[in-house]
Formats: structure tokens, sequence, C-alpha cells
């Protein structure tokens, strides 16, 4: 397989800039957008704070054999609390694995721009299913905000690069929510 390592003249300085760029609040903003918000009876359990890469692969679009583009293939990222301890990592699938082994695998069910738009948007997936009996084996809803950086390239993908991946770094904050306990 092809592989494409994508330095940028700023490359190297936008490591840097990832890492202190992203505001990581203690809980979801007050303005969120209402196609994000996860239903009542919810819970925040877990905040946390991702960083990686988004991994995009060379391919055919779907609708014009034609026509090249990048396509998302698989997040990478480690996930840390706010006191920068390892709390897990999250991967294809979208997949999100607790150090304790639990996980959760999710579904997109709404997206939005977020307000930075040289980053991927900001999500609310629901969980499809749920393994282990840690942290993430209860989780229902994780939200994907405050996204800084990750989108792909706008060029370099061709008929001559078919198969060829790319690894944009990102940051995010996840949050993932529980049923809330019963009275």
């Amino acid at each position: 397989m092809k592989q494409i390592h994508f330095l940028a003249v700023a490359g190297i300085s936008m490591a840097a800039w990832l890492t202190g760029c992203a505001d990581f609040t203690v809980a979801p903003p007050a303005a969120i957008p209402d196609a994000l918000k996860v239903p009542d009876g919810q819970t925040l359990t877990l905040k946390t704070q991702a960083s990686g890469v988004q991994i995009y692969q060379c391919r055919a679009a779907k609708d014009d054999a034609t026509r090249f583009e990048w396509a998302l293939k698989a997040p990478e990222a480690s996930l840390t609390d706010d006191m920068g301890n390892a709390v897990g990592k999250h991967y294809a699938g979208p997949s999100w694995e607790a150090i304790d082994g639990s996980k959760v695998v999710g579904e997109v069910k709404a997206r939005d721009q977020g307000p930075d738009p040289a980053a991927i948007p900001w999500l609310l997936l629901a969980a499809k299913s749920n393994s282990g009996s840690g942290i993430f084996s209860s989780v229902r809803y994780v939200q994907r905000l405050y996204t800084v950086a990750g989108k792909a390239p706008a060029e370099g993908c061709d008929a001559g690069h078919v198969d060829a991946e790319v690894r944009v770094a990102y940051k995010a904050a996840y949050y993932f929510y529980s049923a809330a306990p019963g009275p």
C-alpha cells in the first residue's frame, strides 16, 4: 500500500500549536447545538481529551469512479483525563476502549460543523454496542466537541495515489453519557 507522508511547511509547528490550542472545559458548553444534545435521562459519566490522528485513504468517489477523494479510514488517538492520566484509546468503529478493558462502539446520529471551519465536525454518537464491565460498559451516548484540525487534505488524492494514506493530527474532547440512575 502506498503511503504519503504529509508534511506541509507548517507541519512541524502544527504539532506545537495543537498541544496548547484546544479549550477543554469541565462540562459540555451551554451553547451546544440542539442536534448534539443527548436525550433526557442521561448523565455525564466521563470527559476525555483525545490527541491523535484522523487517517484518510485516497479512494475513487462512490458516485463517480473517475473522481478521487480522501475518505476517513479510522481515527487513532489516546484518551486522557483532565489531569493528563491515560484513560484509553479511540480507533476504528468508531470505538473507545478504556484501560480497564471496557469498550463502546458508536454510530453517528448528528453532526455540526462547529465553530472552527478548519476542524473536523462536532458529533453526537449513540452506542451500537458495549463490552466489558468498566467505565465504557454503560455508555449510551458520546459527544465529540472542541475539535481542532483533523480535516482531510484538499489535494494529493488522484488516480496515481489510490490507496495512499495520510495521517492528519487532531484534538477533541469526548463526553460519555450513561442512563441516569433511577429514583
